[in-house]
């Protein structure tokens, strides 16, 4: 028998070591890390491809009132509809403080060969 579940796709669980909703094909947790099952491959997560990376930064000026920033995640559906929006971090920056961002989808086939143009390792 295979330590692999099958299951519909896009059916999610939750990982034991961290809480976060993950999908249920996923043998290492993508916001932890952790290895989900035994018998798991050392690779960081399913083969796929990046779809969609952003990276951006901000800089609070040197001189002025402290800026609150909230980091926050929507995502939308064809039709434009609200699927499901999260509340990815918050933080304060000071004068001369930066930070840098980055957000990634990654779309994969669970079980099936590559995609074209996967990035390994």
């Amino acid at each position: 028998m295979s330590p692999v579940r099958s299951s519909a796709p896009g059916a999610t669980r939750v990982c034991p070591h961290c809480r976060s909703t993950i999908l249920e094909s996923a043998t290492v947790c993508p916001a932890c890390k952790h290895h989900l099952r035994s018998g798991a491959s050392t690779d960081r997560g399913p083969t796929g491809s990046v779809a969609l990376k952003v990276d951006g930064m901000i800089e609070h000026p040197d001189v002025g009132e402290p800026w609150e920033y909230s980091v926050l995640l929507t995502i939308r559906n064809g039709r434009g509809e609200e699927v499901t929006r999260h509340v990815a971090g918050v933080g304060v920056m000071h004068p001369s403080d930066k930070r840098s961002f980055t957000l990634s989808v990654e779309v994969y086939a669970p079980g099936k060969a590559p995609f074209p143009g996967t990035r390994t390792g």
